[in-house]
C-alpha cells in the first residue's frame, strides 16, 4: 500500500503597489491633519505679526489719521515727518532714552549673562558644603515676581544713596535666577568633565579651564541667557518707574509712557508715541537674528564626534 503525498500549491503573493500609487491614494484623514497643522501655524504666526503690521502702518499717519480709525491703511506720506518730529521733540529726549535703554538693556544683559554662566558652571562642576540647598534657594528666587521686589530694592537703592541714578536700573537686572538655572543645564550638557580635567592636567587653573574651555562650550547656553534677559530689561517698566524720576534718566518703556499719558490731553503725540515703539521694536529683532545662529550651533553641538 504505497501513499501519494500531495503538495500545497505555491502562495500567490499580492503585486505591490507603485509608489505613485500609494501617493495618490493617501488617506485623507493624514492630508486633513497636515492642513490643519499648517492651518494653525499660519493663524499664530498672523496673531503675532499683527500688532508689528499696525504699527508699521500706524506710523505713515499723523493724529487726524490715527483719531479717524484708518491706521492700517499704508501711507508713506507722513513717516518722514513723524520721524523729523520724534528728533526735534524736547531736544531730541527719545533719543537719550533709546542710549539709556541700550546701556540697561546691553550692559546689564552681558554681565548678568556671564555671572549667571559662572554660577551655573560652579553649580554643576564644583561639590562644596551645602551646594544643593543654596541652588534650592536660587530656584525659590525664580518663583518671586519681580514686582514684589520692586519697593524693597527701592529701600535699599535709597539707603545706597543709587535713587535716581543709572545704578538704581543697572544693579539689580544683574543677577536673573532663571538664568543660574539655564547655566547649570546648559553646563551639564555641553561641558564634558574629561575636557576641564586635561585642562587641569596641562597645567591651566580653574579661571583659565573656565574662560578658555568652558565659556567656550556653553557659548549656546550665554546666549540663550543673554537674549532673554536683554528682552526682559528692554521692556522693563516698573522698576525704572519706581527707581527714576529724572527724564534724562528714563529708558524707552518709560518715556513712551510718559508721552502716551500726555496724548490724552494733547492727541498730537499719538504720532510720537506710535513712531516711538516701532523704532523701539528694531533693538529686539536685530538681537535675536543676528544671534540665532548660536543656538543653531547648540543644537547640533554633540552630534558628530
Amino acid at each position: 500500500m504505497s501513499a501519494t503525498a500531495t503538495t500545497a500549491p505555491p502562495a500567490r503573493t499580492a503585486p505591490t503597489p507603485a509608489r505613485g500609487s500609494a501617493r495618490a491614494h493617501r488617506p485623507p484623514r493624514r492630508r486633513l491633519s497636515k492642513a490643519a497643522v499648517n492651518g494653525a501655524l499660519l493663524l499664530s504666526a498672523a496673531y503675532m505679526l499683527f500688532p508689528l503690521v499696525w504699527l508699521v502702518t500706524a506710523a505713515t499717519k499723523d493724529a487726524g489719521g490715527l483719531l479717524a480709525g484708518n491706521a492700517l491703511s499704508f501711507d508713506g506720506s507722513d513717516l518722514a515727518g513723524n520721524l523729523a518730529r520724534l528728533a526735534d521733540h524736547g531736544d531730541g529726549v527719545y533719543f537719550r532714552w533709546y542710549l539709556n535703554s541700550l546701556l540697561y538693556a546691553g550692559g546689564g544683559a552681558l554681565v548678568c549673562s556671564l555671572i549667571c554662566v559662572a554660577a551655573g558652571y560652579a553649580f554643576d562642576k564644583y561639590e562644596f558644603r551645602g551646594k544643593e540647598k543654596l541652588f534650592g534657594a536660587v530656584l525659590m528666587g525664580v518663583l518671586v515676581p519681580t514686582t514684589a521686589l520692586a519697593l524693597p530694592l527701592y529701600l535699599l537703592a535709597s539707603t545706597a544713596g543709587l535713587v535716581n541714578t543709572y545704578w538704581a536700573v543697572l544693579v539689580p537686572v544683574l543677577v536673573n535666577p532663571f538664568g543660574v538655572y539655564l547655566a547649570r543645564v546648559f553646563s551639564a550638557g555641553y561641558i564634558p568633565d574629561e575636557a576641564l580635567e586635561a585642562a587641569r592636567i596641562d597645567g591651566a587653573g580653574e579661571l583659565r579651564a573656565f574662560w578658555s574651555i568652558g565659556l567656550r562650550m556653553i557659548m549656546p547656553g550665554l546666549v540663550t541667557v543673554f537674549l532673554f534677559q536683554f528682552t526682559a530689561i528692554w521692556n522693563n517698566f516698573f522698576l525704572p518707574l519706581v527707581m527714576l524720576s529724572d527724564q534724562r534718566l528714563f529708558p524707552l518703556s518709560l518715556g513712551l509712557y510718559a508721552w502716551n499719558s500726555n496724548a490724552h490731553a494733547e492727541p498730537d503725540f499719538y504720532p510720537l508715541v506710535v513712531t516711538g515703539s516701532l523704532l523701539a521694536v528694531v533693538p529686539l529683532v536685530i538681537a535675536f537674528v543676528s544671534l540665532q545662529r548660536h543656538w543653531k550651533a547648540g543644537l547640533t553641538a554633540g552630534s558628530v564626534k
